[in-house]
């Protein structure tokens, strides 16, 4: 079932799959295996600048991680929990829970989910010192591999060896370990879409210059500052927010045209509604009582940001008086009379912003703010009402601790510390439109934060956006309130929080979305097992191996290399007693058993039914150990070709 990958990841050399890309496109600009540079520009040529000098992060372990990412494939399975997945609320179900090491659930997600995801939001080890990161990996390379497939001298491969097994938390360690994730999260994220990282000022720099690398600078969106915290226990300067980097895939596909409402909007109409009924129409006793109800806000309350907006009209309601001067130097100039004292006002220097017109039209329409007389110049009115959306705002403030108190009563305990906030997460999502049926991201889940935020979204607006969750099966800190409670690693935690928050979003709104959940676990062999797998010689007919995946761990490994992804709906064929798995033109044959009267039932409805199509049979190598019964499908299978409904069918052998 990975032979192939065993096969291919020895072999593997760095940046190989960029060079298919190029042998595909510029096959003119090989000679064998040998790139031509000077004539891939001239192939490209079209004012194109290739820069002799740049500026670039460079650090031990680049080209390694560069490695991992780009040419090792992952060397684990799938395998699905049948007990979860059967539960009603989870069987059709599109959201997915996926637990194992990120990086090998990346390279299972890139076979199906490439240019699929429109938003990846993570959380990654800060790298602080205190947060338990150390690099560590399972690939097991030589120091004269490395040198060979790298490239590099002896002595770099050997540092590169020292630190990806000595634990490692130098700033190289993080980025060797981020590198390759961010990477692949990349390719998947579609053209339009875009991802989140959360850091702290510890890795916040290289984060930033690292990402540049990856996605481009001119892709950089932004960065949002999550003011947290009001902590005061600090030398020097005491940290109070954490950094939520965030880049486009390409903004030729996406403009950035992102606005968000405002906060603290219902308290400020409630609060003017109390004005008027106090004061009737008296507009300036409105506008005192409302400069004094402002001045309760800290600079931290989004309300406080809306203080202008302190005056009130029977027209449109709350205003703010707001420049009317002309923007080029006396344009429009003439005279405006005080409504009240029947004298000319006074002009802005500039002159005025309309043209007289209509200007008298605003006036006669009660859309200019004048003062108590003639001596003060007048103003615009811009109404709450019509501003009441923004672009979306760099400064965040969201204590912290309201996310822990909310997450401590989901679970009833202290479970899980320094959970993201789930409405800042929500906030940005609606923000940056993630609509129906958009793939929401997050390889490093923790507490489940991301998938209650989704589905905190769907329920608002019924929509059917879907998550995909991905979390290694950490252990719990031995002593922990979370061991006491019995949970035993960090995915159980997520898991649960995602079903205990679906309960409560559905007593909330009583919503008809999806609140369920597939769960699947990434799985490694044994280093025993895949030493056997790596002797097999599937061409010896004495050749015998016993590797006994599960049939569902086959079918969901295979359905997700073949592009179907990890919720496609599966069709079982029945071939005489022989269940075959049919899935947008694929069909698996992996149980034991197959026999001529089986295969010669295949081949009549390949013939005979109209909507039986099928472009690829796929066969579980080491089940099929009768020489004659396999060759015999190869035989019919070629001959078909398909004369009869003219189809070309390939046969596939995976081991």
């Amino acid at each position: 079932m990975i032979k192939e990958t065993l096969d291919n990841n020895e072999n593997r050399k760095l940046n190989e799959r960029k060079l298919s890309i190029l042998k595909e496109n510029f096959p003119n600009c090989f000679s064998g295996d040998t790139f031509d540079i000077e004539k891939f520009k001239k192939e490209i040529n079209q004012d194109v600048d290739f820069a002799s000098e740049g500026y670039e992060l460079n650090f031990l372990g680049k080209n390694y991680a560069k490695y991992i990412a780009d040419s090792i494939d992952t060397e684990t399975v799938l395998t699905p929990n049948i007990e979860n997945n059967n539960q009603e609320e989870n069987s059709k179900s599109d959201n997915i829970y996926i637990t194992g090491d990120n990086l090998d659930v990346l390279k299972h997600l890139r076979k199906s989910y490439t240019n699929q995801v429109k938003m990846i939001y993570i959380d990654p080890p800060y790298n602080t010192g205190g947060d338990g990161f150390v690099y560590s990996d399972n690939f097991k390379f030589t120091k004269e591999k490395l040198r060979s497939v790298l490239d590099i001298e002896e002595e770099e491969a050997e540092r590169i060896l020292n630190m990806t097994s000595s634990k490692s938390s130098s700033h190289s360690a993080w980025l060797t370990f981020i590198y390759p994730r961010i990477y692949i999260a990349g390719e998947l994220l579609k053209d339009d879409g875009v991802i989140f990282i959360s850091i702290d000022e510890n890795e916040h720099s290289q984060l930033k210059i690292l990402c540049d690398d990856i996605f481009g600078e001119q892709n950089f969106a932004g960065e949002i500052i999550w003011k947290n915290s009001s902590k005061n226990d600090q030398a020097y300067i005491s940290m109070q927010h954490e950094y939520i980097l965030c880049y486009v895939k390409n903004k030729k596909y996406n403009s950035g045209a992102w606005k968000e409402k405002k906060e603290g909007l219902e308290e400020i109409y409630k609060a003017f509604e109390t004005f008027r009924e106090k004061h009737d129409d008296d507009w300036d006793a409105i506008h005192k009582e409302a400069l004094k109800w402002y001045k309760q806000f800290p600079e931290s309350n989004p309300i406080y940001s809306s203080k202008h907006y302190s005056w009130m009209d029977d027209i449109k309601g709350v205003y703010f008086p707001d420049n009317i001067s002309g923007p080029n130097f006396g344009q429009y100039r003439y005279d405006v009379i005080h409504p009240i004292t029947g004298k000319v006002c006074k002009e802005p220097s500039s002159g005025w912003r309309y043209p007289e017109t209509t200007m008298k039209q605003r006036i006669e329409d009660g859309l200019v703010h004048f003062g108590k007389d003639e001596t003060t110049v007048p103003n615009n009115k811009t109404y709450l009402k019509d501003t009441e959306f923004q672009s979306l705002t760099s400064i965040k403030y969201k204590d912290g601790r309201v996310a822990s108190k909310n997450l401590k009563k989901l679970l009833e305990g202290n479970i899980f510390t320094n959970p993201k906030d789930v409405d800042l997460l929500a906030s940005i999502m609606k923000v940056i439109n993630i609509n129906d049926n958009d793939i929401v991201l997050d390889f490093f889940s923790g507490s489940g934060t991301t998938a209650h935020a989704v589905m905190k979204l769907n329920a608002e607006d019924n929509g059917k956006r879907k998550y995909i969750m991905v979390q290694l099966d950490e252990s719990v800190k031995v002593g922990s309130e979370a061991e006491k409670s019995g949970y035993k690693t960090i995915d159980e935690i997520g898991r649960e929080r995602i079903i205990r928050a679906s309960k409560l979003i559905y007593e909330e709104r009583g919503a008809d979305i999806d609140y369920g959940f597939k769960h699947y676990y990434a799985i490694t062999l044994n280093d025993n097992k895949i030493d056997e797998i790596k002797e097999f010689d599937p061409n010896l007919l004495v050749s015998e191996l016993e590797v006994e995946f599960d049939k569902e761990t086959i079918l969901t490994t295979w359905m997700n290399r073949d592009g179907h992804g990890l919720t496609p709906t599966i069709t079982e064929v029945d071939l005489a007693g022989f269940i075959a798995y049919s899935v947008n033109g694929y069909l698996y044959l992996v149980d034991k058993g197959l026999t001529q009267q089986n295969i010669d039932l295949l081949l009549s409805k390949i013939v005979e039914e109209k909507d039986f199509n099928p472009t690829n049979v796929v066969i579980y190598g080491y089940n099929f150990k009768d020489f004659n019964v396999l060759t015999q499908l190869e035989v019919n299978l070629k001959q078909l070709k398909n004369e009869e409904k003219n189809i070309e069918i390939s046969l596939i052998k995976r081991y």
